[in-house]
């Protein structure tokens, strides 16, 4: 066999057992929690036989491991189960939520992953000069900053300061004035639905994307950074330099090539963060996305809705993981080309 194919395959195994790993500890962490869903549901004024009557037809005097077993079947053939407080079915109430939470993460991705990769071979470009100082200061400082903060912050610049700084500026004239006021116009509300054009959709959720964008640069710059700093003390970095071909030219062909494994690792882990790590993003936005849904129900302590959320998490954040581990395998020339 291919060294490639058995570490696929090795790989693939292993992130089957992890889901696995973490279905366990998601059901059990959720069935230690404090209080009982019968009283939740049904309120402090129900009767003791209408407590016991609710919990048998929940299931909820059955013994764990049943419990677990019953619900990792459901998982299985797609069944994510019925929320408690109102009857729907889960899975169709995800839906919307997973949808508009990949809409959220995707975007965000695709201005911080370039913006990200391009930033660290600038700050390698201008190693120890003022470029790479100022790019380090500012994405330290927005990575050590929590982003419910920075979503104050541009909540309250943005949304509420920026239109009456605009608005106090007579100077523009009322033609300039207006067209700024129109289309810089940001919502501290990201609330979109089915029936919003494009546009308009990437108007409400622009503040959320920024968040989201300045909390995983950081990471993501610094680590390209030290990977092609890294592969620039090779030997044969030192060979094309002598060859009189230009720092730029090496980074391009040479050094970004071979550090491709590490960035593309940490790129997978901030994209598992802007789907899975959203929760306070679209609190505080009130964004109709995953983590929206799963902190209200866990206010009402709604189990197998919570269960539910847990597992998809925990299978976006492996699977990205997989995905980055299968890349690095494949971009190995050793691997690739083995003896």
């Amino acid at each position: 066999m291919h060294p490639i194919v058995k570490l696929v395959a090795q790989r693939l195994a292993l992130g089957i057992l992890l889901l696995l790993a973490a279905s366990i500890l998601i059901f059990g962490g959720t069935t230690m929690l404090p209080g009982d869903v019968a009283q939740q549901i049904l309120g402090q004024g129900a009767t003791p036989t209408a407590l016991a009557n609710l919990r048998a037809e929940l299931g909820l005097n059955d013994p764990p491991v049943t419990r677990y077993l019953s619900w990792l079947g459901g998982i299985l053939q797609g069944d994510l189960g019925t929320a408690l407080t109102n009857g729907r079915d889960i899975a169709d109430s995800i839906g919307g939520r997973l949808k508009n939470t990949m809409f959220l993460a995707f975007w965000a991705a695709v201005i911080s992953v370039p913006l990200a990769i391009f930033l660290g071979l600038l700050a390698v470009r201008y190693k120890d000069r003022w470029p790479d100082k100022l790019i380090s200061g500012v994405t330290l400082t927005t990575i050590s900053i929590p982003e419910f903060m920075i979503g104050y912050i541009l909540m309250f610049v943005l949304a509420i300061q920026l239109p009456l700084w605009i608005g106090s500026w007579d100077f523009l004239g009322s033609g300039i004035q207006g067209w700024l006021l129109t289309n810089l116009r940001f919502s501290s509300v990201a609330l979109i639905n089915d029936g919003m054009s494009l546009v308009d959709k990437l108007k409400a959720i622009t503040l959320p994307v920024i968040v989201l964008t300045l909390v995983v640069l950081a990471h993501m710059m610094r680590m390209t950074r030290a990977a092609i700093l890294n592969v620039m003390q090779s030997a044969y970095i030192e060979t094309a330099e002598l060859k009189g071909l230009r720092l730029l030219t090496v980074i391009r062909k040479h050094a970004f090539p071979n550090a491709v494994a590490p960035i593309v690792n940490v790129v997978m882990i901030n994209m598992a963060y802007l789907v899975v790590g959203v929760v306070v993003v679209e609190v505080v936005f009130a964004y109709p996305g995953m983590g929206q849904y799963l902190v209200d129900h866990v206010a009402k302590r709604d189990v197998p809705v919570v269960q539910a959320c847990g597992l998809i998490f925990a299978a976006v954040y492996i699977g990205l993981n997989l995905v980055a581990d299968i890349v690095s395998i494949v971009t190995n020339p050793r691997l690739r080309h083995p003896k």
